[in-house]
């Protein structure tokens, strides 16, 4: 009787080893699917970042577009304000050269 007790108690070992293995893989494994859950939590929290900043950048660009249009109309209107300050001052020149050449008087220029 004293080797089949020798091969039951090993037996009972071996599943004790085997119960315990068992044991830590499947905590392992619980642990490995919560650091899985939270690094889809953090994926998903990376993938609205993302979102957000890429709607971001186009409202950017659109209002950059819109500021550099309305730049343009003004260099426009500024050149064109430009222009017909120097016809005047030109047409003022022609009056005031006229005006002296009837007076013949002597043009002094400062």
């Amino acid at each position: 009787m004293a080797p089949t007790m020798a091969v039951t108690d090993k037996r009972k070992e071996e599943e004790e080893e085997l119960r315990k293995r068992n044991e830590e893989l499947e905590k392992e494994l619980r642990e490995s699917r919560e650091r899985e859950e939270e690094m889809k939590k953090e994926l998903r929290k990376m993938w609205e970042r993302l979102r957000v900043a890429e709607e971001a950048e186009e409202r950017l660009c659109s209002q950059l577009g819109e500021l550099e249009a309305e730049s343009v109309n003004q260099a426009r209107d500024y050149n064109a304000h430009i222009f017909s300050l120097m016809d005047q001052l030109s047409k003022a020149n022609n009056v005031f050269v006229n005006n002296h050449r009837r007076s013949s008087a002597p043009i002094s220029i400062l």
